[in-house]
């Protein structure tokens, strides 16, 4: 084990967990966090997020040698040298960066830096964040120097959550340093974990841009084939079809439609939108996919009514049930997911809607959005029934009993069969 260095990981979410895990097996790591809720959960191996090797955490919880300590206590950070940030960057409702949770680590940190020591950022944000907006915080808590005193460097994160194939170690790490010795340092830390190599960017801010571009590429995308199934609609033609074909030439990107919603893909590119702005020119692609994206709940839950009305149903008092409610697949991350827009709309008709998912949290899906989900998958009867996630479980279920009934069944994933649907994407 290295005990030249005690790192920090500030923040046990989706990213800090996996992060201090694996730091942990090589290096002496304080996992912090100020919930200390989920510091006691994961003490007794409860991870809710699902993303932790449960046998890799006790391994390095409670081996001959303790490698990692879980702790909401700030006094025990002092013994650092390395601080590596992971804590949420998300939007508000007004769709712009809400930066309070990492300005809140920020100050937090300023109170422990010393001389010496390095702050790692991985939290998503936008070009020139780090060092125009952490900086200065850390620098007036500390009342140390930038790039004299302490250090930075920027590492954004990879985790894909749900995703146990590309986990931490197998997905290249971007890094970079506030000079270049800092940042050959930073790099050699990670590459000591990433078994997928390190790829050293030649300054922060590239670093940080590297982030913001490879989910808003893939946010355009989508919002593409998104604005195909919208025009495919009023054809009268089926998207996954014409999709199918299209995929038979090489180089053709097959991406599929759906909600665009989790930390990343629905979040990045308004960090990115943003520093543009601020900087006087308008992002036209990546704002009207945001528009697209942001809108496709919103079309579901209309194509399901008019669906309704087409078969006579009164919509005032008739019965929905979305299946999923976590922002993708085989997770159970419910943070920016899009189907509440689904809800929302359906609800905004004076419809009767269940929300069932097996994987989501039901009482954080209830403190966030309000919403009491149903816990079993004993349904009654729905006039309507909208796939939103494709959970693995969700194919368990008897669509052609649900059909026969006279259930409205839609398919925005395009993952039942569909001989048993009535639409989808």
């Amino acid at each position: 084990m290295n005990t030249e260095k005690q790192i920090a990981i500030i923040g046990l979410g989706y990213v800090g967990l996996p992060l201090a895990i694996e730091f942990a097996k090589q290096y002496k790591v304080i996992g912090f966090d100020t919930n200390e809720e989920r510091v006691a959960e994961l003490n007794q191996l409860k991870d809710r997020t699902n993303e932790a090797n449960l046998a890799d955490l006790q391994a390095v919880l409670s081996g001959s040698e303790t490698c990692l300590t879980l702790s909401a206590n700030l006094a025990d950070l002092a013994a650092c040298s390395i601080y590596i940030v992971t804590v949420p960057t998300p939007i508000d409702q007004l769709k712009r960066p809400d930066l309070q949770p990492l300005l809140a680590a920020s100050k937090m940190l300023g109170i422990v830096l010393k001389v010496g020591d390095i702050v790692i950022y991985e939290s998503t944000v936008y070009p020139g964040c780090t060092e125009e907006d952490c900086v200065p915080v850390l620098e007036k808590i500390s009342g140390l120097k930038y790039n004299i005193d302490f250090f930075c460097g920027y590492s954004p994160e990879r985790i894909n959550p749900g995703d146990k194939i590309n986990t931490l170690t197998k997905i290249k790490k971007v890094t970079s340093g506030s000079n270049p010795s800092i940042a050959l340092e930073i790099d050699r830390l990670y590459a000591s974990i990433i078994t997928a190599g390190t790829h050293l960017a030649p300054s922060i801010k590239v670093a940080e841009a590297s982030k913001a571009i490879e989910n808003a590429q893939r946010d355009v995308n989508i919002s593409f084939v998104n604005e195909l199934a919208l025009i495919f609609d009023r054809m009268g033609i089926d998207t996954a079809d014409v999709l199918a074909a299209a995929a038979t030439k090489w180089n053709f990107l097959n991406y599929k439609p759906g909600l665009v919603g989790g930390h990343c893909i629905g979040v990045d590119p308004y960090y990115l939108a943003h520093k543009s702005e601020a900087l006087g020119y308008k992002p036209e692609v990546i704002l009207s996919g945001r528009r697209v994206n942001d809108n496709m709940g919103m079309f579901v839950a209309n194509k399901v009514i008019k669906m309704l009305v087409a078969k006579d149903k009164v919509i005032n008092g008739a019965k929905a049930l979305i299946l999923g409610f976590a922002f993708k697949e085989n997770c159970p991350d419910t943070r920016n997911t899009r189907v509440i827009d689904i809800y929302k709309e359906l609800k905004a008709f004076s419809m009767d809607v269940d929300v069932y998912d097996p994987w989501a949290n039901t009482d954080e899906v209830k403190a966030e959005y309000g919403i009491e989900m149903i816990d079993d998958d004993h349904f009654k009867h729905y006039d309507a029934v909208i796939l939103a996630v494709a959970h693995q479980q969700f194919l368990d279920i008897d669509y052609r009993s649900i059909k026969e009934k006279g259930t409205l069944i839609f398919d925005t994933k395009s993952f039942i069969d569909r001989n048993l649907v009535d639409a989808r994407l």
